[in-house]
This record gives structure tokens, sequence and C-alpha cells, in this order.
């Protein structure tokens, strides 16, 4: 069995080796993209829209997210399972912010993903004095989408460029062993990674982070929509669609369940001597 992935081996990947992330949510499919080789297991607040049909992440709750967490953990996955931290767990109070990563922890996860920059520097520090690792979330957070009006691309205007660099500072300070920046143009995403001495992974961010990590979902041709950034990497809808089109076409026509898929009393057995 190879060796687990710590938070330690992630930081030690920087510059000298890309890193490979993507979500999951549950044990079937943590298991699967585990023997698949990647480095970070991201059980993502994104689970409410690609799994439970919610219009954002932002009605995803604590207790949603710590079920996902524990089903995924249950797969003993090598890589390192991080948890994401769902809107207003963590916004509220440091106090509640530790405590609600403590039960992801609890839960099965390894680490932490919070979203935000220099105001939550304050959070990160508690959380890491607690003994809790923290992967820090810059550019595009989609749980202010409403904020930002929309999931927009970021670090297009100048005004946001220094913003986005001084937030990437600000949460290594804090203590984040690892940073993901989303949607955001790969010149500024570059800039950070420069300048930060822990790894970037990037989502719709370009190539030069020291990893990256998209949506399970997205990778396997699942979603109804698929983002500018992701790349489809096979049409699972196309091949679920068929294979249930098929199933339906044989149970109507009498065709499924054949004999071969059947059992038989020994009565029945007797009298067919």
């Amino acid at each position: 069995m190879s060796k687990k992935v710590t938070v330690r081996d992630i930081i030690k990947k920087k510059g000298a080796e890309k890193i490979a992330a993507i979500t999951a949510y549950d044990y079937t499919t943590t298991k699967i993209v585990d023997q698949a080789g990647v480095d970070i297991i991201l059980v993502g607040d994104s689970v409410g829209m690609v799994v439970h049909g919610l219009p954002s992440t932002i009605p995803v709750s604590m207790e949603m997210m710590l079920l996902h967490v524990e089903s995924a953990a249950r797969a003993k996955p090598r890589a390192l399972l991080v948890g994401d931290m769902p809107f207003l767990s963590y916004e509220a109070s440091v106090e509640d912010a530790v405590y609600n990563a403590g039960l992801m922890l609890k839960k099965g996860a390894e680490a932490v993903k919070i979203e935000g920059g220099a105001e939550m520097a304050d959070v990160i520090k508690a959380m890491v004095k607690a003994g809790i690792p923290v992967m820090g979330h810059i550019g595009l957070t989609p749980q202010r989408y409403l904020l930002l009006g929309g999931y927009k691309r970021r670090g297009v205007k100048a005004s946001e460029v220094e913003k986005i660099v001084e937030d990437a500072k600000e949460i290594e300070k804090a203590g984040v062993f690892a940073i993901v920046i989303e949607f955001t143009a790969a010149d500024v995403a570059a800039e950070v990674t420069k300048q930060v001495s822990v790894p970037t992974i990037c989502i719709g961010s370009g190539w030069m982070c020291d990893g990256q990590i998209l949506v399970l979902h997205d990778v396997l041709g699942l979603s109804e929509s698929t983002p500018p950034f992701a790349k489809k990497y096979a049409d699972l809808r196309g091949a679920i669609l068929s294979a249930v089109s098929e199933y339906v076409r044989e149970v109507k026509a009498g065709l499924f369940p054949g004999k071969e898929h059947s059992f038989f009393s020994d009565a029945y057995n007797r009298g067919s001597e």
C-alpha cells in the first residue's frame, strides 16, 4: 500500500511535483478517485449543487457536509482528505469556526478548507492553534457570489490584483498549508504562486500554479452544464442514460430478468426432472 499523504507531504510538493486534487462526496467515488492516484480529495460544498440540486453553495449546511465527510472518510483514502467548511460555519465567530472545523476532523477529515482572504486571518490562526490544518481559498469565492455580483472572473482589473496577492500573503502568514485560487487571471495566479511559500492549487486559474483541482462531476461529464475552465474526461451522463434506457426497454419487453438471473425452489427442480 502506498504511503499516506499528509499535510507535510503536500507542502513539500511546492516547486517539486504538481499536485492533483479532485472532489468526491461519498464512499464509492472516494475509493475510485483515490485508486486513480490523486493527492488531495476535497469533500467540497459543491456537493450541494451537483448532488443535492441546490442553486448555489450558500444553502449547504454543516450537517450535510459532516454526512458527506464521514461517508468519504470510510473509504480510508491514501490521499489527504479535506472537508469544505460551508457558509456560516466559520464567519460568525472564531469560536464557532474552531468548533465546526473540529467536528469535521471528528468525522474523518484531515484538514479543512475555508474561503476568504485577509479578513479570515484570525479564524485561520485559531484553527491552526487548535491543531486543525487549513487550506485557504481566494479569487472567486462562491460563498460570496452575491457580494461579488455573480460567478465572475477575478484578477482582471488592476484594482483586484493587489488585493488577491495581499490576501494570499495574509492567509499564508496566518498558517494555511495550501491555497486554492479559483477563476482568477492566469498571470495573477502565477504571481501569487511565486510570492507564497505554500502550494497553490488552481481551478480555472491557469497552468502556472503548483496544482489543479476540479469537481468530479465535471471531469466525468455528469454535470448538466460544465464551467468554461473545466475539462470533461468522460461522458458518463450519456453512458448512464443509455444503460438505464436499455434496462427500461428490456423490462417492458419481458427480456429482463431471465432464467439466468433467477433461482427456483426444490419443488420446481423435482418437477422438471
